[in-house]
């Protein structure tokens, strides 16, 4: 038995010469509605499965048809010959279009037996100089295919090996969905080893160390996992001890970890790459060269093998470097890593020659937490269900960490300032502040960009949201409109708001003959409770 592996998120792109059996074997490994078929368009758009003449306007429906489905996440089959270049290539920057991996099954049977099978059929009337021409074109680029761009190619050659096949979907790389934690998830390290061990040790975790008592690893007694958002090297005073300590925890399984842009940059110069040694890759190097060489290679093979994002929680959260947008969560193309690692940038640099950040959080409307680091921030700060927990350590800051799914923050202080930062680092706001939000983290001002970011799909139509109180609630159009409405003309900048409970304990019988119920009574039972001021409200 045969077993042929495709990405769970895949476009699979069956290759083969007319009388090849592509069909029978999509109906025999494929869901009825997984498989597009250019011979169905054909018959959508000219009655008739076998005019070639409607065939460039059977293939413009083919492509809308998969470009919906890999938009929405559906694995995808196209069945057709596929035999020409050109025709594979449209293909595979369809897959790239929506971020999903392109995979070749090619049936690539003896061209006498497909001839005996279309002289079986009534209307496959075509000569076989058809199939010897499609033949040739696919032997000539049977070999290129993985330099086409397909990340999986399977070769099929004999009937025996067609009937004696299965098919099998891997699941990516990325998609941990059945890990449902409770995690805690650490911002950039970049070489602050102490800092780690202290919040390692604040968050409950039992530090392994080797016989130079240097940290091996640590785990939880409640087998709670660490997740790490990637740039643990440069800058700081110890690199290795900070790998060491935290490859020993993905090794242990105690810990998951995500590359940063450092790492990426790390992994090339230990591989003999000339990249520029800026930004505390020189210290990561010095460092690192007084390690034994086994080591680093350790520490190549590590950076090599991480993965650019993770969707955990059954969707409910995502991990990443410099975060992700909605439409790149659980998909695996260059651009999704690039976007992990590096974020979005508007193409522009600021005063002082870096490049200026697209925020890409104020417009995300995503349902999954997405948690992020790769640029450093005062104190962590919601936004549109997104949090960055890089609160710049290395730059005299603090290491802060997410417990999930509690939304709790821990944070430590960094000893002091390992690396000048490039650009002045804004201090955090002192606890109690009217900067500081829930949970200690800061509250983001409203500001003018803010309000051109508005999403008019927020706040318009029918929806249907969900509470922590009930459920779900449906909100219908007329209502959502009246609510705009009086939002428009009368809504108060939210730090003005105040809330009010919709009823509060009664007070004690009024002392007045003529009332039941007095104002007295309650100010008399807050200052009784140690309340010194009180402000009325009429309402």
């Amino acid at each position: 038995m045969t077993e042929l592996t495709v990405p769970e998120l895949s476009l699979v792109v069956l290759v083969g010469v007319t009388g090849s059996g592509k069909s029978t074997f999509a109906r025999t490994h494929f869901k009825p509605t997984e498989v597009i078929s250019s011979d169905f368009c054909r018959g959508l758009v000219a009655d008739d499965e076998n005019d070639q003449s409607a065939t460039p306007v059977a293939f413009e429906v083919l492509r809308f048809i998969v470009a919906k489905r890999l938009a929405a996440g559906r694995l995808t089959v196209i069945d057709a010959t596929n035999v020409q270049p050109e025709a594979r290539r449209d293909l595979v920057q369809l897959a790239r279009e929506h971020d999903v991996l392109p995979a070749a099954i090619v049936l690539d049977l003896p061209e006498k037996l497909c001839a005996e099978r279309n002289a079986t059929r009534p209307d496959r009337d075509f000569g076989p100089h058809v199939i010897r021409r499609q033949r040739g074109q696919l032997r000539r680029s049977l070999n290129h295919l993985g330099r086409e761009g397909f990340r999986t190619v399977h070769v099929l050659r004999t009937p025996d090996e067609i009937a004696a096949a299965t098919v099998t979907r891997a699941k990516l790389f990325n998609d941990l969905r059945e890990e449902i934690g409770p995690f805690d998830v650490i911002g950039d390290v970049h070489g602050c080893r102490a800092e780690l061990e202290l919040l390692l040790g604040q968050l409950g975790y039992d530090i392994e160390r080797d016989s130079a008592g240097r940290p091996t690893g640590a785990h939880h007694p409640d087998d709670r996992r660490a997740v790490f958002l990637g740039d643990l090297v440069d800058r700081g005073p110890d690199t290795p001890g900070v790998l060491r300590l935290v490859m020993g925890m993905v090794d242990a399984g105690t810990a998951l970890c995500v590359p940063g842009n450092h790492e990426v940059k790390l992994l090339r110069a230990l591989r003999g790459r000339n990249v520029t040694r800026s930004h505390g890759l020189d210290a990561s190097l010095e460092q690192l060269a007084a390690e034994p060489e086994a080591f680093r290679s350790q520490v190549e093979q590590f950076i090599d093998g991480l993965i650019s994002h993770y969707v955990l929680d059954g969707g409910r959260l995502v991990v990443a470097h410099a975060g992700l947008i909605e439409r790149y969560h659980g998909r695996a193309s260059g651009r999704v890593r690039d976007f992990c690692l590096y974020g979005q940038t508007t193409g522009e640099t600021d005063e002082y020659g870096l490049p200026v950040r697209y925020p890409w959080a104020q417009e995300y409307r995503g349902r999954a937490l997405v948690l992020y680091g790769h640029t450093p921030v005062p104190e962590p700060e919601w936004q549109n269900n997104t949090l960055c927990l890089d609160t710049g350590c290395v730059f005299g800051g603090r290491l802060t960490a997410l417990n999930y799914p509690e939304r709790s923050l821990v944070s430590v202080p960094a000893a002091r300032a390992y690396h000048p930062a490039a650009k002045p680092f804004p201090a955090a706001s002192p606890p109690g502040s009217a900067s500081g939000g829930p949970q200690g983290h800061a509250r983001r001002e409203p500001d003018v960009l803010d309000a051109l970011l508005l999403d008019i799909g927020d706040v318009s139509g029918s929806r249907v949201i969900e509470t922590a109180y009930l459920p779900r609630i449906g909100v219908r159009e007329a209502h959502a409109a009246a609510a705009l409405e009086v939002m428009s003309r009368f809504a108060l900048d939210p730090r003005w708001l105040l809330y009010l409970p919709p009823t509060m304990s009664p007070v004690a019988t009024s002392a007045r003959e003529d009332l039941l119920e007095h104002p007295d009574q309650a100010f008399a039972a807050y200052r009784s409770d140690g309340v010194a001021s009180e402000i009325a409200l009429t309402v």
